[in-house]
């Protein structure tokens, strides 16, 4: 699923760019009438005309709502942009880790993957998140659980103490350390009025 979002983006991407850079050429290199393909109620152009006016646009500026409306769309399209950007980036490549059979890696998303697994398959999980971090021969795995309402973490601390011991076993050669976060959604109390 990662690597179809992945493709999915990247496609999008060079489309959206393409079609820039092809409009861009066109308009550049043609000089075609583009002004007789406007819609019928845009104003007509002039000879020196630009797409806003001066008066127009200072009649905007000087409107109480402007300033706070531009500035306030282009914070939350910054702050869009820098979320979709971080999240692109933490999510590239992940090590793998070498084995102790010849040839033989294991892929940390692929560990992820199973740890997360297994920890949903436990009864009072709701969700899990897992997190493999690798060093030299130390592997820390961070598993965040979130716990469905009414259940305590020590009726669920021995199953994902199990499922610790089974995955240090696997990873033999490396030594593994797992840490565990719980969370849990409060009960939504219906309100009186």
């Amino acid at each position: 699923m990662r690597r179809s979002r992945t493709v999915l983006d990247r496609t999008a991407l060079a489309v959206v760019g393409l079609v820039f850079l092809l409009g861009g050429s066109w308009l550049a290199l043609t000089r075609a009438p583009w002004a007789t393909r406007l819609p019928a109620w845009w104003p007509e152009p002039g000879a020196r005309a630009v797409l806003v006016d001066p008066a127009g646009l200072a009649e905007l500026r000087s409107t109480g709502w402007w300033t706070p409306s531009v500035m306030a769309a282009s914070i939350a399209a910054t702050v869009l942009l820098a979320l979709w950007c971080v999240r692109l980036l933490r999510g590239g490549a992940r090590p793998s880790l070498p084995l102790p059979a010849p040839g033989s890696t294991l892929r940390t998303r692929a560990l992820e993957d199973v740890v997360t697994r297994h920890a949903v398959g436990i009864g009072g999980v709701g969700r899990c998140r897992t997190r493999v971090l690798a060093r030299r021969r130390q592997l820390q795995v961070r598993l965040h659980v979130r716990l469905q309402p009414d259940v305590a973490p020590a009726d669920v601390l021995p199953a994902l103490a199990e499922l610790a011991g089974r995955t240090e076993s696997s990873l033999t050669p490396y030594s593994v350390r797992t840490r565990v976060r719980f969370s849990t959604r409060s009960h939504r109390r219906s309100h009186v009025r």
